[in-house]
């Protein structure tokens, strides 16, 4: 019979190897999200990543084999950190009792304006000559779709029954966020981007109260 001692220690350190590998993974995987809004999807090299993750590159390589499999798993990586950073805005927005339309229409825009917003950019862009990308992004593209809009209705209960008004509202908001993103890449907003998203808000208003 093994000491259980030695068992106890045994599964500790398995545990312990478990978790530094997760987290040199995790620091990987942020690694490639930086440098892909660093450097653009095409700049984006094993090499680099490796360099801002503090890595050899065989010992990246050990939990990522080829580029592909770092931008797979960067792909899943950041639509889980986008859907946690969306929900904090969205649930934040939720507090104090103030205007929620205007809350929200201003915690999206934060959201849009992210680095995490603009690795999903240059990646959509990139996959649309890039079939090996574009099989890899959509996919995930598509359920974090499908979570994002369920993140949305549970954190604005008040549209309830009122689907149609609220998938307008949502398909709204998203397209002039992800305008106004696009936009700040070449241009510096300022008073024209607040007029536009006071005016967002207004609308959404009205297909609240309808």
């Amino acid at each position: 019979m093994p000491d259980q001692d030695n068992l106890d220690s045994a599964v500790a350190e398995l545990g312990w190897q478990a978790q530094k590998s997760a987290a040199t993974r995790n620091a990987i995987l942020d690694s490639a999200i930086s440098c892909i809004v660093e450097y653009g999807y095409r700049g984006t090299t094993t090499t680099a990543i490796a360099q801002k993750a503090g890595l050899s590159r065989g010992a990246m390589l050990h939990h990522f084999p080829s580029k592909l499999d770092i931008v797979r798993g960067a792909v899943e990586h950041l639509h889980k950190k986008r859907l946690k950073a969306f929900r904090k805005a969205m649930t934040r927005s939720s507090e104090g009792g103030q205007d929620r339309v205007l809350l929200g229409v201003d915690a999206f825009f934060d959201h849009v304006r992210h680095p995490l917003f603009v690795a999903f950019l240059e990646l959509s862009v990139a996959a649309r000559t890039d079939p090996e990308l574009a099989g890899i992004l959509k996919p995930t593209a598509e359920a974090f779709e499908r979570e994002w809009y369920q993140t949305a209705k549970e954190v604005f209960p008040e549209w309830q029954g009122r689907d149609e008004q609220f998938d307008i509202a949502l398909d709204l908001s998203r397209y002039v966020m992800e305008g106004l993103a696009i936009s700040s890449l070449t241009h510096r907003g300022g008073d024209r981007d607040r007029r536009v998203l006071r005016y967002l808000a207004d609308k959404l208003h009205e297909l609240r109260d309808a």
